[in-house]
């Protein structure tokens, strides 16, 4: 199963909307909360090209974007893919 990270803030509809998703495919993610802002946040930033939208969503490293991106994925049919890789 792929390494599957999410940035997220509490009260995010779209976070909720991913892990959502993610929870039906059945598939596990590391959740890294930056409400209070902090390294994580910076790293967030950092990683996702500065992007300061939540969530910003990587598997396996690459970087996959926010909610809609992760839902265009499913959509389009290759997430699962990208999930049992």
């Amino acid at each position: 199963m792929a390494k599957i990270e999410i940035y997220t803030k509490m009260l995010c509809p779209f976070c909720t909307r991913a892990k959502t998703l993610f929870g039906k495919k059945g598939a596990a993610f590391e959740e890294h909360d930056i409400t209070m802002g902090g390294p994580l946040r910076a790293e967030m930033l950092e990683r996702s090209g500065g992007r300061n939208t939540v969530p910003q969503i990587f598997i396996d490293g690459q970087h996959i974007g926010g909610s809609d991106d992760l839902a265009a994925l499913d959509a389009a049919g290759k997430l699962d893919a990208m999930l049992a890789a």
